[in-house]
């Protein structure tokens, strides 16, 4: 995958071993999960999830604690307590989406989906999620390249690339035009 191979002992210098120290292991997920369908509450996590007291009791702390979730008191009772997503936690919905949209291509039994995920605008399901370059092209494994930080925006041909921005929630691409501006 490129002329630059990550070093596989350094675990320090990948994203990849940081996030599964936090998310590696299923109960985790399933908590996540949970908190995207909108349980707040020990007892809701208990009941929904059939996980043991103490296992909850864990996971949720180290959630807590790396700042996926946060515990606040209930508005309407302040004894007790709700665990709430932070801005980290929504960050890991892609990565939720796309191994549940793994999990229903590969797993061993198939999964109908119901209820389905859709987009709130159209109410249609969402698209596969996808690997996009900088200015939205739909990759795959074959387009995908290791380089140095140095070397970043450098093309093998010399020439510099010029980032044409950063997408965002809610922009819509044109994939029929860059593939044409891409093609001059």
């Amino acid at each position: 995958m490129g002329e630059v191979r990550e070093s596989l002992r350094e675990l320090i210098d990948c994203g990849l071993p940081q996030a599964l120290e936090v998310m590696g292991e299923r109960w985790s997920f399933m908590i996540l999960r949970a908190s995207f369908n909108g349980l707040k509450h020990f007892e809701e996590f208990l009941s929904e999830l059939g996980i043991a007291r103490n296992i909850l009791s864990n996971r949720l702390a180290k959630l807590v604690d790396h700042g996926i979730l946060k515990r606040e008191p209930c508005e309407d009772d302040r004894r007790k307590i709700e665990y709430r997503l932070t801005e980290k936690g929504f960050d890991l919905l892609p990565a939720m989406i796309a191994l549940r949209q793994w999990g229903q291509k590969y797993g061993s039994e198939f999964v109908a989906e119901d209820p389905v995920l859709v987009d709130e605008l159209d109410r249609l399901p969402i698209a596969p999620v996808s690997m996009l370059s900088h200015d939205g092209r739909i990759l795959d494994h074959m387009d995908l390249n290791l380089v140095k930080r140095a070397d970043v925006g450098k093309r093998v041909d010399g020439t510099i690339a010029q980032s044409s921005g950063t997408l965002s929630t809610g922009d819509l691409i044109d994939l029929a035009e860059i593939k044409k501006a891409a093609s001059r």
